[in-house]
Formats: structure tokens, C-alpha cells, sequence
């Protein structure tokens, strides 16, 4: 198994912790989303992914773009002690609402190529752009908070981490490195902090990964 990864990709980074949860060892292939202009749009590349995005799994023949789908994929074809989707269909639900809360609504308005056009097409300096990664991650946070008070243990849905936190926990990395305050969501803070107790969060962070350097 292959995956086509770069370390700062939040929906990398998902899968990362996707495939730790599940114990599966995979080959990582770095994808440098900025180096020379960008190896998502070399034509190798291309081929296996059209939108010249990561991540992308390979798994024998089979190749799988989209981090969402990509993880239930992982989830449905793996069977181990761990699930990321619970077999109750109303805590499924929830964690597939709160995971596209993050995967649908947050991220993909504030991903590089969107930061890339404010800053080259929309001349868009860097303080505007920080205000308008801000004020997307507060308006997302405010609703996945409200949320959690009705779905979380110790992680999103319940005391066992769930494809919730496999999107959560990057889009948190990502709030902090852009120095947007957390101190308005106390419930998110907890359950990063646990999901960061365990080694699967600890070895998919982006700082460990061989395209860090």
C-alpha cells in the first residue's frame, strides 16, 4: 500500500491517522505540494489523480482519491479492534456530520491553492489572509463545539476516537499554526489533547514525516 502524501496536507494528514488507528502499514510517497512549483501537477502524478490533490492511496491496484472515502474504505476493508465508524447507526451518523463539518465546510475554503489565489490572483497580502483563515476555522469551531455537547466522550463521539477526530485533530494543528485562539472552545481543546496521548496521532503529525525536513 502506497500513499501519496504531503506533510502540511490536513487531508493527508487525516488519512494518516486514519491508517495508524487501523494498525496498516503503508509506503509513504511524497508529493511536495510546493516545491517547483508544485509535483501535483507533474503529468505522473496526474494520472493517478486528476484534481492534482492529496492524498491518494494506492492498494494494489485499486487507487482512491479523497480523503473521506479513502478512509472508509480503510474502515470497511481492514477489520480490526479498531472502527472509525461505530456500528450504531445514529453514532454514525454523527460522526460522518461532524467529520464533513471539517472535510466540507472549514477546509476547503482555506486549503493552499485557495490561499495561493488570494495571494497571486487577488493580491490579498498576508494579514487578510490570515484574517480570512481565522474567521473560517472560528465559524466552523463555533458549530463542531455546540455539537460536541451532544456527541463526545473523550473524543468525538464517545470514548473511542472515530474518523470525527481523524479530521479534527489536523484542522486544530492548522488553528494553531496560524495563531487562531482556542480559548472559546474548551470541549475541542479536550479531546485533542487526548487524541494526542496516543501513538497513531503522535506518528501522523506533520513534523514526522520524511518530507518535513
Amino acid at each position: 500500500m502506497k500513499l501519496f502524501s504531503y506533510f502540511r496536507s490536513s487531508a493527508a494528514y487525516r488519512v494518516r491517522i486514519a491508517l495508524g488507528l487501523k494498525g496498516i502499514t503503508y509506503h509513504y510517497e511524497t508529493v511536495h505540494l510546493v516545491r517547483n512549483g508544485g509535483e501535483q501537477h507533474s503529468q505522473e502524478y496526474e494520472k493517478l489523480n486528476p484534481l492534482k490533490l492529496v492524498p491518494t492511496l494506492v492498494d494494489g491496484e485499486h487507487v482512491l482519491t479523497q480523503s473521506m472515502a479513502i478512509i472508509e474504505y480503510l474502515d470497511e476493508k481492514y477489520n480490526s479492534k479498531h472502527s472509525l465508524l461505530p456500528s450504531d447507526l445514529k453514532l454514525r451518523s454523527y460522526v460522518r456530520s461532524l467529520s464533513q463539518m471539517i472535510s466540507c465546510d472549514i477546509h476547503p475554503i482555506n486549503n493552499l491553492r485557495v490561499l495561493n489565489y488570494l495571494k497571486s490572483k487577488l493580491i490579498v497580502d498576508e494579514e487578510e489572509r490570515n484574517a480570512w483563515y481565522a474567521h473560517w476555522i472560528k465559524l466552523g469551531f463555533d458549530a463542531f463545539e455546540e455539537q460536541l455537547a451532544k456527541t463526545a466522550g473523550k473524543f468525538c463521539v464517545g470514548d473511542q476516537p472515530t474518523m470525527a477526530d481523524c479530521c479534527l485533530v489536523p484542522q486544530v494543528y492548522n488553528a494553531l499554526r496560524f495563531k487562531v485562539s482556542l480559548d472559546d472552545y474548551p470541549k475541542i481543546r479536550e479531546i485533542y489533547q487526548n487524541c494526542m496521548q496516543l501513538d497513531a496521532f503522535q506518528q501522523a503529525i506533520p513534523e514526522n514525516q520524511p518530507d518535513a525536513a
